[in-house]
Formats: C-alpha cells, sequence, structure tokens
C-alpha cells in the first residue's frame, strides 16, 4: 500500500491537529502499516479520503480509530527500571519527609515519626500522562507497595491519575488483564505472582490492592489539565519526543502548573524541559535523573 506525498502530508497535518503528533517525512511505511486494517474495512481508497471523513471536531468512531491506531505504543512493565528505583528510594522518602532508602531504616521516634505518620495522612498525587495500556501506572502502584513494605507501614495514602488519548487502551487498562507476552516484558515471576492473580489461559490480572489507588482518564495532552487538580509527581516518559517544540513547551508549562511547588517531573532518558530548564531544576541520582517545579 502506497500513498502520494500531498496525501501523506494531508494526513500528517491532521494528526499533528488533533494529536499534537509530528510525523517526520519518511513515515509513509508506518502510517500504511498502521492504517491498513481500517483503510480496507472501510473501503476508503486514499489518505486524502480519509481525512475528509474525519477531519471534525466532535468525535467520531472512525476519527477515533484512526488516531488510537496512530497513537498507541509499545509499552513495558517497570520501563528502563531507573525511575522506578529512584522513585522508591530518592524520591517518595523525600515526600514524606523520610530518609532515602539504603541509608538508616526510619525510626518509630524520633526525627522520622513524622514521615512515618504522612504514610497514612498525607494524599500522595502522581500522575500518568500518555500511559496506554496501563504498565506505566501499575508499575508505579508496585513501587509505592514496595515502598510501604520497606518502611513497615500499614497503609499508604497514594493515588494513580493514568491519562491516554485512547478509549480502548485506556478500557484494556481499566480491565488490568493481559496475556504472557505482555506480562513477559519487564515483569519477573516473583512480581508476577506477589501482584496478579492467574485467570488461567497464559492470562493474569492486575490485583485489585493495586487497581484500587489507580484512576483512568481519558485526556488529551493538548487539552486543559485544570481538572485533573494537582501533583507531587508526574510520569511523562517517552512522549514529549513526539511533539513539535511550541507543543512540547506548551505542555511542560502546564504540567509545571500541574506540580505541586517541589514536586517531581520524571522524562524519558532522551527528554529534558528544554526552553523552561528555568522552571525545573534537575535532580541526579546515581543512576537517573528527575526534574523538581522551582
Amino acid at each position: 500500500m502506497t500513498f502520494e506525498a500531498h496525501e501523506y502530508d494531508v494526513f500528517r497535518n491532521f494528526l499533528e491537529r488533533s494529536s499534537g503528533i509530528v510525523l517526520g517525512d519518511n513515515k509513509q511505511y508506518l502510517v500504511a502499516s498502521r492504517l491498513r486494517r481500517i483503510l480496507i474495512e472501510t473501503g476508503v481508497s486514499s489518505l486524502t479520503e480519509l481525512v475528509r471523513r474525519i477531519d471534525v471536531r466532535h468525535p467520531l468512531p472512525l476519527r477515533e480509530a484512526v488516531i488510537d491506531a496512530m497513537t498507541t505504543n509499545e509499552t513495558l512493565w517497570f520501563r528502563d527500571m531507573h525511575p522506578f528505583n529512584n522513585l522508591r528510594e530518592h524520591i517518595l522518602p523525600q515526600c514524606y519527609g523520610l530518609e532515602p532508602m539504603g541509608t538508616t531504616r526510619p525510626a518509630r521516634s524520633g526525627p522520622n515519626a513524622a514521615g512515618l505518620a504522612n504514610l497514612a495522612s498525607r494524599q500522595l498525587r502522581i500522575w500518568s500522562a500518555a500511559c496506554s495500556t496501563g504498565q506505566e501506572p501499575y508499575s508505579i502502584a508496585m513501587t509505592l507497595e514496595q515502598f510501604r513494605l520497606h518502611q513497615g507501614a500499614e497503609r499508604l495514602n497514594a493515588k494513580i491519575v493514568a491519562t491516554d488519548l485512547s478509549a480502548r487502551v485506556l478500557d484494556n487498562a481499566k480491565e488490568g488483564r493481559y496475556d504472557q507476552l505482555a506480562l513477559g516484558r519487564g515483569l519477573d515471576q516473583s512480581t508476577l505472582t506477589q501482584h496478579f492473580i492467574d485467570r488461567g489461559n497464559g492470562t493474569w490480572e492486575v490485583g485489585p490492592k493495586l487497581k484500587a489507588i489507580v484512576e483512568f482518564k481519558i485526556l488529551n495532552l493538548l487539552d486543559s489539565f485544570s481538572g485533573l487538580g494537582q501533583f507531587d509527581i508526574i510520569f511523562c516518559r517517552n512522549v514529549l519526543i513526539y511533539f513539535a517544540g511550541p507543543v512540547k513547551n506548551d505542555i511542560l508549562q502546564r504540567m509545571h502548573a500541574a506540580l505541586k511547588p517541589g514536586g517531581f517531573l520524571m522524562l524519558g532518558a532522551s527528554e529534558s524541559p528544554g526552553a523552561l530548564s528555568d522552571k525545573f531544576r534537575m535532580t541526579r541520582f546515581t543512576p537517573g535523573i528527575a526534574y523538581q517545579r522551582i
């Protein structure tokens, strides 16, 4: 399946307007592979005709299917590991007024007593942006549970808000059921048996304790974040690389506003605040980086 150059330009302009994602000059093969099934099922013969049918402001099933096909990406459990290790060992202790993990174990009285009390009383809010099928927010939830167990706390008052543009992937994430192929991308057997329920036929479901702290919502990163509230930590990893510079800066500006003072922004390894470096202070771990709101 091939497209004329002008057809490809029409389509990528539509995709940037609707989702903010920028396709390069030579991504025709990607568009063809992701839209092949939709074009066959709808009987649409060209990208120009497809855009004509879906280029309306109100959502329609075909429009949603096209954007979904172009924006859903592969995702892993505990992707890159370092952000989750740093969350558990450094960022969460700082949020709760505790010593970093790996130092002296928190005492039941003295300087750390107030921090331990905060684990149950102070609600921590984390946002997983562009969460796809749920691996990232559930990985964060498992990290929170590891932290709770290490601190010896009976309860951790935390909430994860996970958002994505695609209603379909959010439905899958809410269900929390994954096959062996998906589970093999970053989960070891010990973690699987601890946090998942075997539903048979090679399918496992996220346990109710993790599901209870994750709330899934539809959100286009081009839209306002004001309805989400404020957060202590935002994960927006391996997402900004798909946006043009001005759109990326706008998203970061609004994420800065959505962070509480001193809150942490977690980006992908190849991403940075760029032009907004005056609004975020880089915090280096060994290894890994986070950005703290100034």
